[in-house]
This record gives structure tokens, C-alpha cells and sequence, in this order.
């Protein structure tokens, strides 16, 4: 990636550097907005609220500010750090397409970089938004299991496997890195003045602020339906956890300790779950729901994503301003 008012591409190691911090600022800011996100549009808990307004104001009420931020833990490890990874995957893609590093490349080329990126990081996003989900999915007010304790019941109960289910539809989500990236280089060039010479002249803070709102939201109105879809495949399994079927060669719950817990946090479904593909999510939520549940939660998305991606590319920014 080039920064604001440079046009000579960044070192991958400071990409991911300014990378990672701005997507700890942007998570510390949107946590609250995704934990009602993921409480609207997980099968379990979406029928306790009737808007985001409300499910505000009951989480509050109910689990106090602490539950807003429920599962921000395993992402603030785990996201934080993909962030960084996104941001130097992204510009080393980009110059992989181009002839020379003074070449600016086309929005086209941007896109083809953040959606190829998507893919790959989803890799890291995949278990780590199972465990941020599976805790922001528990309405219990005591105390909460860590995402150690999650991520570990998980693989107990169903192996690697276990912990990534729902690459696919994570990964479909994740190419809106595509679009993401794509406006924001987009806006920065829209917002982008020349002096009387011709010479362009660096965006001030502002512009970066609404470049980086605008690249937010356009991101998400793509592939919204696609986290719906990844949500509700990631909330249920579609298969009990893993036991021989002989008593005599099972292993005993007093022998696993997280047996329980994985039993617990499994939210294991039947072998004929609605939800045992994205495929068969897809299709289930469309004709039990209609198209409107592909859209659910929209909104505090979108609300989040101003703020959050202004704040991100804000960091962003500031880092590669400094170290420069």
C-alpha cells in the first residue's frame, strides 16, 4: 500500500506494522456494534431482540457494558494481528501485478489484490471468529469461559475440522478486501487536490477520516449476506463431538476435563442440521426466512463501520506518517 500523499509503495514490515495498530484501534471501537451484530443474527439468541437499539439497551441491562465487549479477547490476538497481515498481503499483491514500483496500479488491480487476500487470511479469521462468536453468543451475565478454554472444547470435540468450520463462507466474506481497499484508493484520488503546478497535495486528516468511512461500508454492502450466512454456520455444529461408538474405547468425560465444556459450547445440532454447510444454510435461511434474513444486522454494521474503518486507516496512517 502506498500512504496518503506517497506514491512510492511501503515496506511489507510497516504495511503490517501500521496495519495491526490501526486494527486494534478499529476493533476497540467496534467491538460493542459486532457483538449486537452477531446476537441479531445468531439462531439461538437473534429471537430475544427486536432491533439493534433494543438489543442495546437489554445487553446492558442485562449483562452491563462488560457484555458488549464479550469475546474481544480472542480477536484483539487474533484480528489485530490478520489486520496487519491484510494490509501487507494487500501491497505486496499489488506490486506482484506491476511492471515496475513506479507504476500506479488501477483500481482493478487493488481489487484482485484485497480479494486474493481475503482468501488467504482466512486461514487466521476462520477459527478466530468460531471462538469470538461462540463467546458473544452466551447471554449468562457470570463468568465467562476464555478463548483458550472455547478454542480448546472445540478441537477436543471435533479436531482441526471443528475449528474451522466455516472457512468457505468466511473466505467468500473476506474478498470484499477487494472493494474495501479498492474505494478507499479510489476516494483518496476523488478527494485528491493538485496545486497551481499540478502537483498533488497531501489529503489532510478529514479526507482520510471519510475515505476510510466510505471504503468501510462498501465493503461490507457486497458480501453482508455471506456473514449472515457464515454466522449461522459458525454458531451450530453439524455433527455431535467425536466418541468411538463403543462405550469400552470412548474416552471418559472424568478423563477430558473440557469434555463438558465442549459439550457445552458445541451447540451440537442433529446429523440433520440446517446448518451443516453453507450450502445448506443458504438455502435454509431463504426459505424458512426469506431474503430479509440475509440482512439482519445490517444496520449497526454499518453504523460500526464508519467510525471503526475511519479510526483504522486514521492509525493506519499516523504509523506510516511517523515511521517515515
Amino acid at each position: 500500500m502506498a500512504s496518503a500523499g506517497q506514491d512510492v509503495p511501503i515496506s511489507p514490515l510497516l504495511d503490517f506494522t501500521a496495519g495491526t495498530m490501526g486494527g486494534m484501534v478499529g476493533l476497540a471501537v467496534g467491538f460493542p456494534f459486532d457483538t449486537i451484530k452477531v446476537r441479531l443474527q445468531h439462531p439461538e439468541t437473534m429471537t430475544r431482540y427486536r432491533n439493534s437499539v433494543q438489543a442495546l439497551f437489554k445487553i446492558v441491562r442485562e449483562e452491563r457494558v462488560a457484555g458488549l465487549f464479550k469475546g474481544i479477547s480472542s480477536p484483539m490476538a487474533g484480528c489485530a494481528f490478520l489486520n496487519g497481515l491484510v494490509f501487507a498481503s494487500t501491497g505486496y499483491l499489488i506490486q506482484a501485478q506491476l511492471p515496475d514500483a513506479s507504476t500506479k496500479p488501477t483500481l482493478t488491480q487493488i481489487t484482485l489484490a484485497g480479494a486474493g487476500t481475503g482468501i488467504i487470511g482466512a486461514f487466521i479469521a476462520t477459527p478466530t471468529e468460531l471462538i469470538k462468536i461462540r463467546q458473544q453468543a452466551n447471554t449468562s451475565s457470570g463468568k465467562q469461559p476464555s478463548a483458550w478454554s472455547v478454542a480448546k472444547a472445540l478441537y477436543e470435540g471435533h479436531g482441526m475440522r471443528g475449528l474451522y468450520r466455516g472457512f468457505w463462507s468466511t473466505a467468500g466474506r473476506d474478498m470484499s478486501y477487494g472493494a474495501y481497499f479498492a474505494t478507499y484508493e479510489g476516494m483518496r484520488r476523488l478527494l485528491t487536490t493538485r496545486s497551481p503546478d499540478g502537483e498533488e497535495k497531501p489529503l489532510g486528516w478529514g479526507r482520510l477520516m471519510v475515505a476510510g468511512g466510505v471504503a468501510g461500508v462498501a465493503g461490507w454492502i457486497f458480501t453482508f449476506h455471506l456473514d449472515s450466512i457464515k454466522t449461522r454456520v459458525q454458531s451450530v455444529d453439524y455433527a455431535p463431538p467425536r466418541y468411538h461408538p463403543l462405550p469400552s474405547l470412548s474416552p471418559s468425560p472424568a478423563l477430558t476435563p473440557s469434555f463438558a465444556l465442549a459439550r457445552a459450547y458445541s451447540n451440537s445440532a442433529p446429523a440433520v442440521s440446517p446448518y451443516r454447510t453453507t450450502w445448506s444454510t443458504t438455502m435454509y435461511m431463504y426459505r424458512t426466512e426469506g431474503l430479509r434474513s440475509f440482512w439482519k444486522g445490517l444496520w449497526p454494521t454499518i453504523v460500526r463501520a464508519v467510525p471503526v474503518n475511519m479510526a483504522t486507516f486514521g492509525a493506519y496512517e499516523l504509523v506510516v506518517g511517523i515511521a517515515r
